[in-house]
């Protein structure tokens, strides 16, 4: 059971995600903003309380494995493997420049902390289970999660995965969609409707829960569930809100792959900030 002193304490941590997020994107001038913002709250409670990690080394073998299949929202990962102290967060203002480690994708060989490479959507639950497999057989006690977008349910690829993982009751791995309703070309739902889609993962053999992915208290909650779960894989379904913190791009699929200018940047920031305030009063 997480404590409210805790709770309080990651909720600060997704603020200052969420700032480094827009500071990050407007200095690259291109980038995706609305999904790393949306799901702050989860990396957040990733790496400052769920995953079992060392910063300090990246490579220790014991380590839960943590796979981002939707590559193009890694700010979010970047930001928050950051502030955990894998790199300095001044290296942030570095993404997607010539040479620097931090990828408009992620890429395993560049920065130490990353498991995979990502970009093609849907090849994450693959390598995920393929991992998870692999794991088992060697009686490793590590758990593999595994990020996926809701817009990525549209490959082909992923069911796959799916059925592989459902067959080999693969309980080691637990993995999320980030069910903001939103891609590149419009809302989920008139693009590909993905709907019913907790009840398709079921019929593949999965244990699949529902949960606020922007209630930190609520996600991690779930994952608590889903480690105990013995006989099958578990999909938690986060449901998040896109450009979450800055209320003029919520909801709003444009800002899928849209970085802010520097005139835009600044009302964020202020409106993020703002909030930021809120939430550390409440700590205090």
């Amino acid at each position: 059971m997480i404590s409210d002193e805790r709770v309080r304490e990651l909720r600060i941590i997704a603020a200052k995600i969420r700032e480094t997020i827009v500071t990050m994107l407007t200095r690259a001038g291109s980038g995706h903003t609305a999904g790393p913002l949306g799901m702050a709250d989860i990396f957040a409670a990733f790496y400052f309380h769920i995953l079992r990690h060392d910063p300090k080394n990246p490579a220790w073998e014991e380590r839960d494995r943590l796979i981002l299949s939707s590559g193009h929202t890694v700010p979010v990962r970047y930001a928050a493997m950051a502030h955990a102290g894998y790199f300095p967060v001044e290296e942030c203002l570095t993404l997607r420049a010539f040479g620097s480690r931090l990828q408009g994708h992620p890429e395993r060989e560049r920065l130490p902390g990353l498991e995979t490479t990502s970009g093609p959507l849907g090849s994450g639950l693959s390598q995920a289970s393929g991992y998870a497999l692999g794991a088992r057989m060697d009686k490793k006690t590590f758990h593999i999660f595994c990020i996926m977008s809701d817009g990525e349910q549209d490959a082909g690829n992923t069911w796959e995965a799916a059925m592989f993982a459902g067959k080999n009751k693969l309980s080691n791995l637990i993995a999320v969609i980030d069910r903001n309703n939103i891609q590149i070309g419009g809302m989920t739902e008139a693009v590909m409707p993905l709907e019913p889609l907790r009840e398709k993962y079921e019929a593949f053999g999965w244990h699949v829960l529902e949960t606020d992915g922007n209630d930190i208290r609520a996600f991690v909650e779930s994952i608590e569930e889903a480690g105990g779960k013995k006989d099958k894989p578990t999909l938690i379904i986060a449901h998040t809100i896109p450009g979450k913190g800055v209320p003029d791009i919520e909801f709003d699929y444009r800002w899928h792959g849209k970085a802010p200018q520097r005139n835009e940047a600044q009302k964020f920031l202020k409106e993020l900030r703002t909030l930021h305030g809120k939430i550390t009063s409440e700590h205090q």
